[in-house]
């Protein structure tokens, strides 16, 4: 039986693709900026577009800078595949992070959900409509919560009891931090390098941000 090669183009969505072939697939795609969504057979292919990429890289840039300053540990996953083959649902997010779980993945090599915690956080970033609809795969896989791009417009999804996602204008993970905040900065990232937006964000933290954990007491040198 001849091997089921990743088809040369943009985009394919097929059916009937068992959980050896996807497996295949995703060792042939290896750092290709190739993403995969599978879900019990079937099975979308899709190279992500610069748009995508840029989109998720300054989100991406952003939650690595809030940590930074508001000094909380973390370990990013990138764009890492997650699967789990008695569930029969994959993909790559495109930004993922463990915080609360941090410890439990420093030194990692290989992440194995069947042991391993699912990232406390994803990044969803929706240019181009997917058929498969990956909320359902980030629940079954058991991601508290998504950060969702749509429509130029971030939400934070938080996993419901039921395994559902509810969008919210704030984050679980940082009750701090209303996402309409955040936007301020990803529409600023159109216009600006992101060096500048980097210092300006991490101002904007320290005067803003912490306050808010410290009790409402500003934060600064002394003096001003």
């Amino acid at each position: 039986m001849d091997t089921m090669q990743i088809p040369v183009t943009d985009y394919a969505y097929l059916e009937g693709v068992s959980w050896d072939e996807y497996e295949s697939l995703l060792e042939q795609a290896g750092e290709r900026p190739i993403r995969f969504t599978y879900d019990d057979g079937k099975l979308e292919i899709m190279t992500l577009s610069y748009e995508h990429e840029w989109s998720s890289e300054n989100i991406g840039w952003l939650i690595g800078l809030l940590a930074l300053v508001l000094k909380m540990p973390f370990q990013p996953g990138g764009s890492t595949t997650m699967k789990r083959r008695l569930k029969k649902k994959g993909l790559e997010p495109d930004k993922c992070y463990w915080f609360q779980h941090e410890r439990r993945m420093r030194g990692k090599k290989k992440l194995d959900l069947a042991t391993d915690p699912p990232p406390d956080l994803a990044v969803e970033v929706d240019v181009t409509r997917s058929v498969i609809k990956r909320m359902n795969i980030y629940a079954a896989l058991g991601v508290p919560e998504v950060w969702r791009l749509r429509r130029s417009r971030l939400l934070a999804y938080l996993r419901q009891a039921n395994g559902t996602y509810k969008p919210s204008e704030r984050s679980g993970l940082f009750p701090f931090l209303a996402m309409s905040e955040l936007q301020r900065f990803l529409d600023m990232s159109a216009t600006m390098d992101q060096a500048t937006l980097g210092r300006e964000f991490m101002a904007w933290v320290e005067s803003e941000i912490k306050p808010r954990l410290n009790g409402g007491r500003r934060t600064g040198r002394r003096g001003q």
